[in-house]
């Protein structure tokens, strides 16, 4: 099969196009033909080698976390999938880009969503849900997302308004019209946060998700007023250091259908701001590593993207 690889730990031009052994479908897990995989900043971290000691790769390597494509080998014991059904997910840590892939978490493709806005769900989603599971009902609350423009913010902000919470969240100024037009209300992340938060909700807020990593974890405690009811997904030390509750994505399938179903009534829709064909996935990485990209950036699997 083609696939996307890189021989060695090193900057984006390290992935080149590649004949690679076709993986097949363990107990447990689903293959699909792969319609679209997406670039996340952890295949970034992980194709430049930062995290080889906590995190190995055998190279040569294939780059991505999350895909979407048509289901083709069923592993035993999976039930409730059936072959050449649209499903999007979540693999290992470096295997989606690729024609083949296998996915240990999955949900259906909602008939709103093209496969590359399926492709860039997957770990957003996934970590977005897991990262407010720790904060309760959010019912009647008020949840400030430092982040919320972001892939893993701009899921959660859906998530957290449709269980009924009041949303305010952190974006620069030219990603603002796009939290209104979400339903979250927008604000700066920059100096004087907690005053700007404190003008948009004078009851307070009652919740904080992290989904930024951008050194802010003091101030959202100050904010709220307790650690327990603050979460990072992006800041592991700061966690440590304060108290509060660091969550990572667990291949959760539960956690995909949820945002399936808000995708099916209109109420998330991953935000794709590029297309590459897997020929540019070098070029691909390049923008996600400089930070380039205000949606997500995808990887259409045999076929010429909007960027080609």
């Amino acid at each position: 099969m083609r696939a996307a690889r890189f021989h060695q730990y090193g900057p984006p031009e390290v992935i080149t196009l590649d004949e690679a052994p076709e993986p097949h479908a363990p107990a447990g897990a689903i293959r699909i033909r792969t319609s679209a995989a997406s670039v996340n900043p952890i295949d970034v971290i992980l194709r430049s080698g930062a995290a080889q000691a906590v995190v190995p790769l055998a190279l040569p390597a294939i780059p991505g976390r999350d895909a979407a494509g048509f289901v083709d080998e069923i592993g035993e014991g999976v039930t409730g999938v059936t072959l050449d059904e649209a499903v999007f997910g979540l693999g290992g840590y470096a295997d989606t880009t690729a024609e083949y892939s296998v996915l240990t978490a999955w949900a259906a493709v909602p008939p709103t969503w093209s496969m590359e806005q399926a492709a860039a769900a997957g770990l957003a989603s996934d970590t977005a849900v897991g990262g407010l599971e720790p904060l309760g009902d959010l019912s009647g609350t008020t949840l400030l997302i430092e982040g919320a423009a972001g892939s893993v913010g701009a899921a959660a902000a859906a998530v957290a308004l449709s269980r009924g919470a009041r949303v305010i969240g952190t974006a620069s100024p030219r990603n603002h019209a796009f939290l209104r037009e979400t339903g979250v209300i927008p604000t700066s992340y920059d100096d004087g946060l907690a005053a700007r938060v404190a003008a948009l909700a004078p009851e307070g807020v009652d919740a904080a998700l992290d989904a930024a990593g951008a050194g802010s974890l003091d101030e959202l405690v100050r904010i709220t007023g307790d650690p327990t009811r603050v979460t990072t997904v992006a800041d592991r030390a700061g966690a440590a250091r304060l108290g509060v509750r660091h969550v990572s994505a667990t291949n959760n399938s539960s956690h995909l259908e949820i945002a399936a179903r808000l995708g099916a009534i209109g109420s998330y829709v991953p935000r794709v701001e590029h297309v590459f064909p897997l020929e540019k996935t070098a070029e691909a990485h390049a923008l996600v590593q400089d930070k380039r990209a205000l949606g997500k950036v995808v990887i259409a699997i045999g076929a010429a993207g909007a960027d080609a």
